[in-house]
């Protein structure tokens, strides 16, 4: 072995003063130079990462609660939306139940005020055939008595005579047989 690799070997066991003042004086001045220029750069760039995930979980949490805010809203938006719904539902049920009351109770009107007027219809047609079939009594009556007399009569006689013979006549029975 040389004596340069058996000493290379052993300067690492052995301390050498010199050595370590310089490797203490270039270590003071790396941190002296860190200290002075580098550390505070990185220190800065730290704190401003630091603020920014700071900021940022901040943010985040704001924008959670407003989240869970509007979520909140929109669920009593959505709850009031549903008892509307179920009101609307409600009375538009009850608004048919009342117009179905309200339609069965104009049917049995117009139907009442049919039969009503189909009565009425029916009396004055009964009057009329009745009133007809007076007149035509009375004709043939006069008739017949002109025939059975030979004469005509006067008009007195004539007043007379139907009023006797329409007096003889029972009409009820005919008006009782129509109702």
């Amino acid at each position: 072995m040389t004596p340069l690799a058996s000493s290379s070997g052993s300067f690492l066991i052995s301390p050498n003063v010199g050595l370590m003042i310089w490797t203490l004086l270039v270590f003071g001045i790396s941190v002296f130079i860190l200290n002075r220029w580098a550390f505070p750069r990185i220190r800065d760039a730290l704190d401003r990462r630091q603020r920014a995930i700071e900021e940022s979980i901040d943010s985040q949490e704001r924008l959670r609660a407003e989240a869970e805010e509007v979520l909140s809203e929109y669920r009593q938006q959505l709850a009031e939306a549903r008892l509307q719904a179920e009101q609307i539902v409600a009375r538009a049920r009850e608004a048919g139940k009342e117009h179905e009351r309200e339609t069965l109770v104009e049917a049995r009107e117009r139907r009442e005020k049919l039969l009503e007027q189909t009565q009425r219809d029916i009396e004055a047609e009964t009057q009329r055939a009745l009133e007809q079939i007076r007149k035509e009594v009375a004709t043939l009556t006069i008739l017949a008595t002109e025939k059975v007399t030979r004469k005509v009569l006067s008009p007195t006689d004539q007043r007379k005579l139907v009023e006797e013979a329409l007096g003889d006549l029972d009409f009820t029975v005919l008006e009782g047989s129509e109702n």
